[in-house]
């Protein structure tokens, strides 16, 4: 990729690493089908429902069996070879989207099987992120971690930029059964990245999975004060600055539009995401990431703020329907939307480099695992906050009561805590 150096994004993992690129690929492909899966159930539910509290239970649904795969699943990766673990994970999440769309097809989808089949994509894709995340450091060099980060932000920034806009879109047109079959077909790619990697069994002391396991893994996070802050910071964040559960009541209430909105406003989360990634080059060169965490969620909450305010301001105009929105409000939404993306990219290349980095291989699948289950589990949480509170108020009070909360806690915690705020990335420690 041309350009000014150290702007733009390092290429070299994907260049230099085959086995790196072939999962990559892999996984982006089938991301896109499952951003198309996420967003279409959140549509069917509401369909079915009319409820945003029940769409914000499909999210919670999933919380405890995510916990609980995340942990034994990092317990595997952490025994077994990495390869085999995320191959029966991906099966596992594989056969439960060909059921849904088989069920939609047939019409003999209801709500408790949506959440059901939520369930079990929830455990199963805990478990191959987890282990996933844990390959990646066997395959690159350490000071290409960051960049390897920022090329997940493009990835993640491509799948949440074409999966729901494409979800919004074919619910539209088509309907919920060929959304859901083309994820079973994007799901075969993460196959082939997966097939064709080296066996990667762990290095240094197995323990195998059990008790032991789980609390050897307790004992280190225990010891690592970075590690456990940066847990903290983003639970923070996904709990009170998480308005997905929101979007398909604005997009039939609020803003107006319909599914169309509801995609657009996922998508532009992944514009900021992919924008950001994409000129990362002198955002992995910095070498302060608990103080780069620190600014990034700070950033995120003011954007999640804005976008609270955007939705006060559609309170208060003239009622929106499906096929005369509020254009410019959409417009701004979408704007304070891509910003948090964009902030919360850059929290999650110095949160995975940190993670990838100071933690010992031994031990990166329990703690990957426990870093899946906060990654995932705090917007759970969030849909809950944000799905409950509306519900009891309006559909603008979560964001820009969360906003400021984000804010808030977080410049507070990372003051109480100068040896994150000074962690080096050239000095690894946990």
């Amino acid at each position: 990729m041309s350009g000014r150096p150290g702007v733009l994004i390092d290429l070299s993992p994907l260049t230099e690493n085959p086995a790196f690129a072939r999962m990559w690929i892999g996984s982006t492909l089938s991301g896109i089908g499952g951003q198309l899966t996420l967003v279409t159930v959140m549509l069917h539910v509401f369909a079915l429902t009319g409820s945003t509290f029940a769409v914000s239970m499909i999210a919670v649904a999933g919380l405890v069996p995510m916990v609980l795969a995340g942990l034994y699943g990092g317990m595997l990766a952490d025994a077994f070879d990495r390869r085999l673990v995320a191959l029966i994970a991906a099966t596992v999440t594989f056969v439960s989207t060909a059921l849904l769309a088989a069920l939609t097809w047939s019409g003999g989808e209801t709500i408790w099987w949506l959440y059901v089949l939520s369930m079990i994509n929830s455990a199963a894709n805990s478990v191959g992120m987890a282990t996933r995340t844990a390959i990646v450091p066997r395959l690159i060099p350490r000071d290409k971690l960051a960049a390897a980060s920022a090329l997940n932000g493009v990835a993640f920034g491509l799948t949440v930029m074409a999966g729901p806009a494409l979800a919004g879109l074919l619910v539209a047109l088509t309907g919920y059964g060929w959304t859901y079959t083309i994820d079973v077909v994007l799901m075969l790619s993460m196959f082939l990245g997966l097939w064709t990697l080296p066996s990667l069994r762990p290095e240094g002391e197995v323990v195998r999975p059990g008790l032991a396991s789980l609390v050897d893994g307790w004992r280190f996070l225990r010891r690592a004060g970075n590690i456990r802050m940066q847990y903290i910071v983003d639970i923070i964040a996904m709990t009170f600055g998480q308005p997905l559960v929101l979007f398909p009541a604005l997009g039939t209430v609020l803003l107006g539009g319909g599914a169309l909105t509801t995609g657009l406003l996922t998508a532009a989360v992944a514009v900021g995401t992919f924008a950001s990634s994409l000129f990362s080059g002198r955002v992995v060169q910095y070498r302060w990431h608990g103080r780069g965490i620190e600014r990034a969620v700070e950033a995120y909450g003011a954007a999640i703020l804005l976008f609270g305010l955007v939705l006060l301001v559609s309170a208060g105009a003239s009622p929106a329907t499906e096929t005369a929105p509020h254009i410019a409000l959409i417009v701004l939404a979408c704007i304070a939307l891509a910003f948090s993306g964009a902030a919360d990219n850059v929290s999650s290349i110095y949160r995975n480099t940190m993670m990838q980095a100071a933690v010992p291989d031994a031990m990166r699948g329990r703690l990957q695992g426990v870093f899946i289950v906060v990654v995932a589990g705090g917007p759970r949480v969030g849909a809950l906050y944000a799905g409950t509170l509306a519900t009891f108020t309006a559909l603008w009070f979560p964001p820009l009561l969360g906003g400021f909360l984000v804010i808030a806690l977080v410049a507070i915690l990372a003051r109480r805590s100068p040896r994150f705020r000074g962690y080096d990335a050239e000095n690894p420690e946990p």
